[in-house]
């Protein structure tokens, strides 16, 4: 029979939790104290009334400074949160043409078109063929061929135009 696995904590080691025999210590106020005893780096926090927190573990002794470990907790999710805050998630959004598609339609897409590069997505443009327009595949090469030259100044083709069945796709990114 095993014992069952310890449960690993997330986030770094604190206090008596820190197992190496020396560590690099930096006090409450910044300033390094060089290679210290863990003990004594331990007795050092608790007399200031805060905790030992390992901030660089893998260093060779590792790094640990002296500080409150709830706030220095929070401020760290406070500052994931800001980066999961800034983040852009890129969606791809799809355009679908005809080949036959009449001036003022394909002005209004192509307007569309461009409003999605500006939020920072990509744009799918899916050409769809029906029954005999499958005969004149050049016509939709070249209206897809029209696409690219309109939006070469603010994107760039991801995917060269290709046939996926009865429908021609390009994908097109943002510069």
């Amino acid at each position: 029979m095993k014992a069952p696995p310890v449960p690993q904590k997330d986030g770094p080691r604190v206090n008596r939790d820190i197992r190496a025999r020396e560590v690099q210590l930096i006090d409450a106020e910044g300033q390094n104290r060089g290679v210290v005893d863990s003990l004594e780096a331990l007795q050092s926090a608790e007399e200031a009334g805060l905790d030992l927190v390992e901030i660089v573990p893998t260093a060779n002794p590792p790094v640990c400074k002296i500080l409150d470990y709830g706030k220095f907790r929070f401020l760290e999710q406070k500052k994931s949160a800001e980066a999961r805050k800034k983040q852009k998630i890129v969606e791809i959004k799809e355009i679908k043409l005809r080949p036959g598609i009449d001036e003022h339609d394909y002005d209004t897409k192509m307007k569309a078109v461009r409003r999605f590069f500006e939020e920072g997505d990509k744009v799918k443009v899916t050409l769809r063929f029906r029954g005999r327009e499958m005969a004149h595949q050049d016509l939709g090469f070249r209206l897809l061929e029209r696409v690219k030259n309109e939006t070469v100044t603010i994107a760039k083709v991801e995917a060269e135009p290709s046939m996926e069945g009865r429908q021609m796709v390009m994908v097109l990114a943002p510069k």
